[in-house]
């Protein structure tokens, strides 16, 4: 194994994105410090990590045997940086916790542990779907808009949304354990007051009257969401957006068509890995 590693400017973190982050074995996180990227690309072979020395600088090096389990215990896994909103922790600690707050005094500071399979919104699909979340209420005014997190997970969708601004918000899954972890990450976190969490089917529920969101997340695989399109459209206010994701990208072509029958619009897409994800509104 060999790592390809490189520090950048954190302003710069899209267009490392962008370069490399399709890569199998490409992490980007934090640097030590707030301003910087710290980014690396494992690799099979020392040839694919000369090639990324040869295009951007940075340094590789041969990797010896290490002990994963230590190595992604919460303590040693990077905090996911969105844009300059949000920090993710993997860690409970209070004192880890703090101390990103002192590192970062301007971000959001949320804590997400993985438990029971469920992990901490460092997977492409969530991270891309909170960087489109960020981008789109950016210029939003506080408590102004409404969000619904349709297959919640963790809950770490709903969440940032209401830390980022949102009136109210719902989030569902019809696996209860992932409505029990979510719970368990609110009660962590707090600040959701206004936020509404319960069990249940994307294929039976409806919005009620006035239940319908200014921004709609749903974090499916592709065959769910071709299905569920007509329901996700119904649980947009007129103007809303949609964010979906989950998707392959080799499913993409056809997950984007049958939104665009069941009457949405694809406002923009963006693939990280072998994920797409997508922002969509009303046709």
């Amino acid at each position: 194994m060999w790592q390809w590693h490189k520090t950048a400017a954190a302003e710069h973190e899209q267009t490392w994105q962008e370069r490399v982050g399709k890569l199998p074995g490409a992490v980007i996180s934090a640097g030590f410090q707030a301003s910087r990227l710290s980014i690396d690309v494992y690799t099979e072979n020392a040839e694919e990590a000369l090639v990324l020395q040869a295009c951007y600088g940075g340094t590789v090096e041969e990797l010896t045997t290490t002990d994963w389990v230590a190595a992604t215990a919460p303590e040693n896994t990077p905090p996911l940086i969105i844009r300059d909103k949000l920090v993710i922790s993997a860690s409970a600690d209070a004192e880890v916790l703090a101390e990103l707050q002192a590192k970062y005094p301007k971000r959001i500071i949320l804590t997400f542990p993985a438990e029971r399979a469920f992990g901490t919104g460092n997977h492409a699909t969530t991270s891309t779907c909170l960087r489109m979340l960020c981008d789109h209420v950016r210029n939003l005014p506080a408590g102004s808009w409404t969000l619904s997190d349709i297959g919640c997970g963790t809950g770490v969708l709903a969440l940032a949304g209401l830390r980022l601004g949102a009136a109210s918000a719902i989030s569902f899954d019809f696996d209860p354990v992932a409505v029990e972890v979510a719970a368990r990450n609110i009660e962590r976190n707090g600040g959701a007051d206004n936020l509404e969490l319960f069990q249940a089917d994307v294929f039976e529920w409806a919005p009620v009257p006035g239940q319908e969101a200014d921004v709609v997340l749903a974090n499916l695989f592709s065959t769910v969401l071709q299905k569920a399109f007509p329901r996700l459209l119904s649980a947009m206010k007129p103007g809303g957006i949609l964010i979906i994701s989950g998707i392959l990208n080799t499913q993409a072509a056809e997950t984007l068509a049958a939104a665009e029958d069941a009457g949405l619009r694809v406002m923009k897409s963006v693939t990280r890995g072998k994920w797409t994800t997508a922002q969509l509104t009303q046709a």
